[in-house]
């Protein structure tokens, strides 16, 4: 929970040390998911937390994080039974008695020992005798309050006996979970204690050493049961314990498919999480910097599963980001650039609000597609659940919400900072319930996401009966009436439990196969061991790990759904000591029960090592500086409310035989202050570059485009480099397009002589090969983004001598749009060139020479887009040249289509003489908002200030309730309508079909496009580069790329091929791809932006 995220919030705690419109209700009978009442149940546990007396949320800033539960069968009658926990009043078993009615038997179980702050709870058969075992952490109190976790041993005959010390559990730390698992293959459960810091957040500082100093209290703790005993062993495993580590989320699997858990941990405020990947001798190596672009800043609940069914363990873990927009400007504050790159110098990794799905790639890397997958926002929230609710065989989730009161309310912080009362807090003024009473209390619906089988989720809260508001904190699964599927209860905070019944078996909607695990010695429900069943081609992965979500463990039974299908082809079980077993033609509607003694054959994990189609070889064949060093410069330090950075955009590649000695070269740009680049091939392929003193004077130019051709037809390639990076205004000596002569042997000289003066900031260059006439790309006006600049005409009188000829043959690309890419291509038949023009908020755009002019003659229909790069190939062999354009993908908070385009109005809307851009995106209640908070929209437009003195006055206010009819009609306004990387088929009558590329390519901004070769089958295959970071911390990072390949199948469509077999990985920006031929055969080069380019080479 990142209670305090913003300085003033900061404020609350320092001052008091010193002074010490949601969803309706909607159940309908026909809900999958039907609210029993506690009338039937007898089930009325109530969270009840009192906030107003002595201990409140001021002195423990985990006042509101709310208890948990836990299903198991305790009493081993073959029905799971519920224990929930209670942070001020007792917790509670129930005993399950059939026909949906428990009994509350807390009492004469003997389970009441202790009155503490009762936290997380988790079900383990902790002796190895058959019968469950309940593990409680504890938290809360003040100074050196008695919070010894508690475990309650199962008597076998309805009572329990409180042991922790004498198993060596009663962790006295801040606990939040505790989870267990055998991750030394020992055969017994070991246990990890997830813990929370007390020590105020302003205190600390970006430090990172302090990651390393083990805090002798707090601190998380791995403890090994060496027979019976549990030891900490935390220091000599790897594992952090600090006073940083603000543990609230735990989940442990075998995420790298090696037969070992893994471990993720979610922290709260500014430390980044865990990701321990487990080394199988007895210690973890933390990978998180290496394996995941970025995390959720105040990491809250996680879960781990296989959410598209490829047999890889994926992770979610839980922000407080809101989907609403009047909850968003109400309730959340982002970091600012200073403090997002002080965590990042600190080492606590690219962190931000948002709710992270980190789909695992197999190679041990993990792309975040929270945003493509619908899932990133779900408001204050604390437990998520991955399982199947409807048994189609695809896992949904399920995500808990909501907090007691709004503590990041910015009108409650807005007042509380305010001089007054500062002054009357620091005089002793302080009164809690004051204070309290004035934050709001918002129930909040929780979150129920239905798998849409194509890494996509939509919200179907209301329909599935889960959207009944209330503050809902651990939650837990389990089949309590034995039907088959699985049933759901959330423990609620001042409200009743949430006992709800799964109706999917009652309906008859789907078939299942339940899979009840008997472990051998020590671990007898078989955790860590991972069951995959396989039916028609589909496999589905479940691992037995109780433990899961916010505080909760689960019934420890697999439940699988297999939709229509009333056989399974096969089920494999791999047990944690790796022994295996195999069953065929299995009956589903059933329970079956696996005996690891029955297990015969032995789990060998599948070889790493696998053929490739490409090898990087960048370290053996580049000799020279291989690296791109971008300036350091923030685009929003002089336009705060623009979208994006358009300074980060290069470097570009050109490729040629520079010198005459048939073998070809290739330059790659620099960025301000970074001299270009000029690598010369060698007769054994490998590159050696050589400086040249011609790019070195200009190296305060931003390279953007480069361009290689014979401009007089001496077989001499000069070059062309196009300026841009929105440093630099219009004018400047710095973004004049340059061009250079070579002297036949690969030196080049800066030609000035029959070159015109052209200063725009510029995005590319391209050669018309009809007529020799050069189009340059106008990007943007720098300091006003959406002004549409001017792109250029260059023609050439043969010899090499250049006018620009925009004004007398093109008036119309003075116009065109913010250009990001071109490309002269034939696609129409005739032997002539049109120009094929793309760029941001702008449609695709097609010009032609008409009668010696150079004229728009169309632009597809709703192409309008945030697109990247350009090219042309002829993809489906009917000889029409199409059209690849790379856009902005899916996987962004920022959407847009046809029916709700995202729009831009563009005005100097303060006439001050400075143009501001106001970007303007629907949500998901079909409304459309302006994307900027209220103190980025004031400080850039003062003037509004007194018509938003409060930040709920401006939330929730579409474009026209900010301003006025008449400023807006002054506005300029550029739309989009798609945001994906598509294919436009060449119909061959003037027309294109647009079609998006497949899944995979949306993941990321598409920065450059391939079509080769790549599996050398005669199909044009693509592969694709992007990822861009220029970006704001309230968007976060496109970096979920790592090279897309896309195979051409027979059909003249893609299937993706993952980068453990290409061999093409990549990570970082990727802004252009190009080949060079070599002797042994055609090369692929990569320019990163800030950072080293790449060679791979065909194996």
């Amino acid at each position: 929970m990142k209670t305090y995220q913003s300085k003033l919030i900061l404020l609350i705690l320092t001052v008091f040390c010193f002074s010490c419109n949601n969803k309706k209700e909607f159940n309908k009978k026909d809900a999958l998911f039907q609210l029993m009442p506690s009338s039937q149940t007898g089930i009325t546990f109530n969270n009840k937390v009192v906030d107003d007396g002595e201990f409140n949320v001021f002195n423990y800033r985990n006042f509101y994080n709310g208890g948990g539960v836990a299903i198991g069968d305790v009493n081993n009658d073959g029905k799971p039974d519920i224990f929930f926990t209670s942070n001020q009043g007792d917790c509670k078993l129930y005993i399950n008695k059939g026909n949906w009615k428990f009994e509350d038997v807390t009492a004469k179980a003997g389970l009441n020992v202790y009155h503490r702050w009762h936290t997380g709870v988790t079900m383990v058969d902790i002796n190895g005798d058959g019968w469950l075992d309940i593990y409680i952490t504890n938290s809360g109190g003040l100074g050196n309050a008695d919070r010894a976790n508690e475990l309650y041993i199962n008597q076998k005959d309805g009572t329990f006996k409180e042991e922790a010390a004498k198993y060596g559990l009663a962790d006295k730390g801040l606990g939040t979970q505790a989870i267990f698992f055998d991750y030394d293959h020992d055969g017994d459960l070991d246990c990890f204690v997830l813990n929370n810091s007390y020590r105020p957040i302003e205190s600390f500082g970006y430090n990172s050493n302090q990651r390393n100093q083990r805090d002798p209290v707090n601190g998380d703790r791995l403890y090994r049961n060496d027979h019976g005993k549990f030891v900490d062993v935390s220091a000599q495993a790897g594992i952090y314990g600090s006073e940083i580590g603000f543990g609230l989320g735990i989940a442990a699997g075998d995420m790298f498919n090696t037969g070992w858990d893994d471990i993720y941990v979610s922290n709260d405020f500014f430390e980044h999480d865990y990701l321990y990947k487990n080394q199988h001798n007895g210690t973890f190596k933390e990978i998180s910097d290496e394996a995941l672009g970025h995390m959720s800043l105040s990491s809250m609940g996680s879960d781990m599963a296989d959410i598209n069914n490829d047999g890889l363990l994926d992770i979610f873990t839980t922000d407080m980001l809101p989907e609403n927009d009047f909850r968003l400007k109400t309730t959340t504050k982002f970091d600012e650039f200073d403090i997002y790159n002080a965590k990042l110098k600190g080492d606590f990794h690219h962190q931000f609000t948002k709710n992270c799905l980190q789909l695992n790639n197999g190679d041990g890397t993990f792309s975040e597609i929270a945003d493509l997958a619908g899932v990133n926002a779900t408001d204050w929230s604390w437990g998520t659940l991955i399982f199947d609710f409807n048994n189609d065989g695809w896992k949904d989730i399920f995500v808990s919400n909501g907090i007691s009161r709004d503590l990041t309310n910015q009108d409650f912080l807005s007042y509380f900072s305010s001089t007054e009362v500062v002054n009357e807090v620091r005089h002793g003024g302080f009164k809690a319930k004051i204070f309290l009473d004035k934050m709001p209390k918002t129930p909040i619906s929780s979150y129920g996401f239905v798998n849409q089988k194509n890494l996509q989720f939509k919200n179907e809260s209301i329909p599935l009966g889960l959207s009944k508001p209330g503050f809902s904190n651990g939650a837990a699964y389990g089949d309590l009436d034995g039907d088959g599927d699985l049933d759901l209860v959330v423990n609620n905070e001042n409200g009743e439990a949430f006992i709800y019944r799964n109706m999917t078996s009652e309906r008859k909607h789907a078939h299942y196969l339940k899979v009840n695990l008997k472990g051998s010695g020590m671990n007898t429900f078989g955790i860590g061991a991972k069951v995959t069943i396989y039916t028609k081609g589909m496999q589905q992965l479940l691992e037995q790990q109780p433990t899961r979500g916010f505080e909760s463990s689960s019934e420890p039974v697999l439940n699988f759904g297999v939709g229509d299908f009333k056989k399974v082809d096969s089920l494999r079980v791999i047990w944690s000591n790796m022994k295996m077993q195999v069953l065929k033609n299995i009956n589903t509607n059933a329970t079956i029960t696996l005996k690891q003694s029955d297990a015969d054959l032995i789990f060998i994990p599948a070889d790493k090592i696998v053929k490739t189609y490409y090898s990087n070889i960048t370290t053996t064949a580049v000799r020279g500086d291989i690296y791109h060093k971008e300036n350091d410069y923030k685009d929003f330090d002089e336009q705060r409310l623009i979208p994006k950075m358009l300074s980060t955009e290069g470097p570009k590649l050109a490729v040629a035989d520079i010198n005459g000695d048939g073998l070809e070269d290739f330059f790659m740009g620099g960025a301000t202050g970074d001299t270009a680049k000029l690598f010369i091939q060698q007769p054994n392929g490998s590159f050696i570059q050589k400086k040249e003193f011609a790019f070195a004077q200009d190296k305060n130019s931003e390279d953007i485009g480069a361009l290689f051709f014979d401009a007089n037809h001496d077989g001499h390639m000069g070059l062309v480099v196009v300026s841009g990076g929105n440093l630099e205004k219009e004018g400047s000596l710095d973004l004049i397009t340059r061009f250079y002569i070579n002297d036949g042997k690969g030196n080049f000289t800066r030609k000035f002589k029959g070159w015109p003066l052209v200063s725009i900031n510029a995005s590319c260059v391209r050669l018309n090969n009809n007529n020799g006439d050069l189009f340059i790309g106008g990007r943007s006006v720098p300091g006003s983004y959406g002004v549409i600049p001017s792109s250029k005409l260059l023609r050439n009188d043969g010899h090499g001598n250049f006018t620009d000829v925009t004004t007398t043959i093109a008036p119309e690309l003075q116009k065109l749009g913010m250009v990001t890419d071109a490309q002269w291509a034939d696609i129409d038949g005739t032997g002539k060139n049109s120009l094929i023009v793309v760029g941001d908020w702008m449609p695709v755009t097609i010009l032609k020479y008409v009668n010696g002019q150079l004229k728009k003659t169309g632009e597809i229909a709703n192409s309008s887009g945030w697109w990247n790069c350009l090219t042309v190939a002829d993809l489906n062999g009917d000889g029409k040249l199409d059209l690849i354009a790379g856009n902005n993908g899916l996987n962004s908070k920022i959407k847009a289509d046809s029916g709700h385009p995202a729009k831009l109005y563009v005005s100097d809307f303060d006439n001050n003489g400075q143009v501001e851009c106001i970007p303007v995106y629907y949500k998901t209640d079909g409304k459309a908002y302006p994307f900027n908070l209220h103190d980025d929209i004031i400080k850039q437009l003062p003037y509004l200030k007194k018509k938003f003195l409060r930040y709920d006055a401006y939330a929730g206010k579409g474009i026209d309730e900010i301003f006025t009819s008449e400023e807006l009609e002054k506005a300029s306004v550029l739309t989009v309508e798609q945001t994906q990387t598509c294919v436009f088929y060449n119909n061959g009558n003037g027309s294109f079909s647009m079609k998006p590329l497949p899944i995979r390519a949306q993941f990321s901004p598409v920065f450059s496009i391939l079509v080769t070769d790549i599996n050398k089958d005669g199909i044009k295959d693509l592969f694709l580069g992007g990822n861009f970071f220029g970006l704001k911390p309230e968007v976060g990072r496109y970096d979920a790329s790592y090279g897309v390949t896309l195979l051409g199948n027979k059909n003249y469509w893609f299937d993706y091929l993952p980068p453990a077999n290409s061999g093409l990985f990549i990570n970082g920006e990727v802004r252009d791809i190009n080949q060079v031929k070599t002797k042994k055969g055609l090369e692929i080069i990569v320019a990163r932006n800030n950072d080293a380019l790449q060679l791979f080479i065909r194996n």
